[in-house]
């Protein structure tokens, strides 16, 4: 199964505010190794790139006035990810933005399989931290190349924290920062057992016999 690792960066949170995709990243996996396949563009968001967004990503407006829109990109980003299950952190975020620009060129929304590794992880590890960085350190992914947030490189980090995340890999534990739980536990990682064996009446009668002769010789 091919599937599509994909992120992407913005001028801002909110699409009710106006703000539009700066870049866009996607990885392919087959059977859940990378292949030679990738998209990546900066796009041309038509309009000023907040203060917070720019701490993030560090794409300055004069940099992106120079990219193509997302008009001329669209097919190709279309095509590229056709019948693809798509592997999104926090997808709720992207997929708004995705939609959105589609929405200006008058297209419909994406109608991929969505896989949100925000919400595996909320399931596996109940109250601990998800963000991408808090799951790489659990996986013990390294992450030094993210100093700023850019699509490629989060795709590469998210495609190794979702192998993880459905078991294909076992994680190693951190026993310096993370604390175990038993939920994080499954038997088939197990490596060991412990056999019960019930004594049989003839053990029984010499532990009994044993004992009151040494509680004797210990008290009287």
């Amino acid at each position: 199964m091919k599937e599509i690792v994909l992120d992407t960066e913005t001028t801002g949170i909110s699409v009710k505010d106006g703000h539009r995709i700066v870049e866009i990243g996607c990885i392919e996996l087959e059977n859940l190794i990378p292949t030679t396949n990738f998209f990546h563009c900066y796009l041309n968001p038509e309009r000023k790139v907040s203060e917070k967004a720019f701490e993030i990503h560090g794409y300055s407006d004069s940099f992106l006035s120079n990219q193509k829109k997302f008009n001329q990109i669209a097919d190709q980003f279309l095509n590229f990810i056709k019948g693809k299950r798509i592997i999104i952190h926090n997808a709720e975020f992207d997929l708004a933005h995705l939609n959105n620009e589609l929405s200006l060129l008058g297209n419909e929304n994406l109608k991929n399989e969505i896989v949100d590794t925000l919400v595996l992880a909320r399931d596996k590890f109940p109250g601990a931290q998800v963000s991408l960085d808090a799951l790489c350190k659990r996986f013990r992914i390294d992450n030094t190349k993210r100093v700023k947030h850019t699509a490629l490189i989060d795709c590469d980090l998210l495609a190794k924290v979702y192998i993880n995340l459905i078991d294909q890999k076992e994680p190693t534990l951190n026993f310096e920062s993370e604390h175990i739980n038993k939920s994080d536990l499954k038997p088939s990682k197990i490596s060991y057992f412990k056999k019960i064996i019930s004594p049989s009446g003839d053990d029984l009668e010499k532990h009994k016999k044993y004992l009151k002769e040494n509680l004797k010789k210990n008290f009287f």
